[in-house]
């Protein structure tokens, strides 16, 4: 069974939290270039809801979701909205 999860088969999936809340779409995922740990998953078209979360933020519309944050990868990604604040 390969539980690898590829960057292209999270690219643009919706990011939800795990109350169902939407928080917008997958752009890039930051990471360590040394030890390649992941570190951020960037948001596009952030929601309102997003944008009240006080998330770092990078340009005008992307903010950052620490990859920890992260429950599940399916149709979409779920995280944990206590892992946020």
């Amino acid at each position: 069974m390969n539980n690898k999860n590829y960057f292209n088969a999270i690219l643009s999936k919706m990011i939800v939290t795990k109350e169902g809340k939407r928080l917008g779409f997958v752009k890039d995922i930051t990471f360590e270039t040394i030890s390649g740990e992941l570190i951020n998953i960037v948001v596009k078209d952030s929601t309102n809801y997003t944008k009240n979360l006080n998330l770092e933020k990078i340009g005008s519309n992307e903010h950052l979701i620490p990859y920890s944050a992260i429950i599940a990868i399916g149709d979409f990604v779920i995280v944990s909205e206590e892992d946020l604040i």
